[in-house]
C-alpha cells in the first residue's frame, strides 16, 4: 500500500492531504478532522470516479486518467469544474476550472514527491506532497480535488463573513 501525504497552501490557509493507495482505491482526508473532506477516488483501466466530501458539503470526481493525461469533472455539469492535466515524462502541466476564469497546474514529480503550484504567483497555492508509489495521473488529480476544496472553503468563509457585516 502506497500513501500520498503533504500540504496544498501554506501553513495558515492550506489543507493537508492524507490518502492511502491499494492499487485500486485512494482513501483519505483532505484538512482536517473537523475542517476538511474525506477523498474517495476509485481508478479502473482508464476511467476514474470517487467523491470529496459529504453529501451535501462536497463533489463528485469523474473522467479519464491515463499515463498521459487526466480529463476529468470536478462537481457537476452546472456547478462544476473541468479539469484536464497533460503529463510528460515527469511534469504534469494543465488548467483547472476554464481557459478565462480557471487556474493553471504546474507540478513536477521527483523521485517520490509531487512539487509545484496550482494557480498564479499571486492567488495560486503551492503543493508539496509525498507521493511514494501512487501513479502520478492520480495523485495530481488528488491535488487537484484538494485544492478546490480549500478554494470552496475560502470562498463560502468570505460569503459567510460578507453577509454578517
Amino acid at each position: 500500500m502506497s500513501r500520498i501525504d503533504g500540504r496544498i497552501g501554506g501553513l495558515r490557509l492550506g489543507y493537508d492531504l492524507h490518502a492511502d493507495w491499494d492499487g485500486k482505491r485512494l482513501d483519505g482526508r483532505i484538512g482536517g478532522n473537523v475542517q476538511g473532506k474525506d477523498i474517495e477516488l476509485g481508478w479502473r483501466g482508464d476511467e476514474v470516479e470517487g467523491r470529496v466530501g459529504g453529501r451535501i458539503g462536497g463533489f463528485d470526481v469523474r473522467g479519464e486518467a491515463t499515463a498521459r493525461g487526466v480529463e476529468v469533472r470536478l462537481g457537476g455539469q452546472i456547478d462544476g469544474d473541468s479539469l484536464r492535466l497533460e503529463l510528460s515524462g515527469e511534469q504534469v502541466t494543465g488548467r483547472f476550472s476554464g481557459r478565462l476564469d480557471g487556474k493553471d497546474v504546474t507540478l513536477r514529480r521527483a523521485g517520490g514527491e509531487l512539487r509545484g503550484r496550482i494557480g498564479g504567483a499571486f492567488e495560486g497555492k503551492d503543493v508539496a506532497l509525498d507521493i511514494g508509489d501512487v501513479p502520478l495521473p492520480l495523485a495530481a488529480l488528488a491535488a487537484v480535488c484538494a485544492y478546490k476544496a480549500l478554494e470552496d472553503e475560502q470562498q463560502q468563509s468570505a460569503a459567510a463573513s460578507s453577509t454578517s457585516g
